[in-house]
């Protein structure tokens, strides 16, 4: 719920947040975010893996096929970074690349069995951890949620968000 200020509609008039406000709005992030990361934190480390090893697997799999120019845009990370995680994730049979059809320079990624099943496994803890967050907060403070992150999102990451929102549509 909003602290302070707030009237009867259940909101604090949001035009005029103070920094105190903002900084609580702040700390609440960097603490949801540990809560957030946490479970899967747990399941990664077990295979010797870190967060940007569950950034690739999550979006090789939201985006089946992807390249990784693709990856390379969407996950904001120099090349030598995602080749190091690829590298990983496709010698321990989590990923597979397969040449292009149309051209052959392209390399296309797919999560194998293996990889799949622990992309399950780290997503489901996420989504257990947001679905109870979400019960807990009803459906008005979910939507506004989302506005909040999409609003929080420089212009072009929002495009691309956007465009990877649309083509699940």
């Amino acid at each position: 719920m909003a602290e302070g200020g707030a009237g009867a509609g259940g909101g604090e008039n949001l035009l005029f947040l103070t920094d105190d406000q903002l900084r609580k709005g702040i700390e609440a992030m960097f603490f949801a975010y540990r809560g957030f990361t946490a479970d899967p934190d747990r399941i990664l480390d077990d295979h010797g893996y870190g967060r940007a090893h569950h950034r690739a697997l999550h979006f090789i799999n939201r985006s089946r096929g992807t390249t990784v120019n693709n990856l390379l845009a969407v996950l904001g990370v120099t090349k030598q970074s995602l080749n190091r995680v690829l590298r990983a994730l496709i010698e321990d049979g989590l990923v597979e690349q397969r040449v292009g059809r149309k051209d052959r320079r392209e390399r296309h990624m797919f999560l194998t069995d293996s990889g799949a099943a622990l992309e399950r496994a780290l997503s489901e803890a996420q989504r257990a951890r947001m679905r109870a967050a979400y019960r807990a907060a009803g459906p008005a403070a979910v939507a506004g949620f989302r506005q909040v992150l999409e609003a929080m999102m420089d212009d072009d990451i929002r495009h691309q968000y956007q465009a990877m929102k649309d083509a699940r549509s």
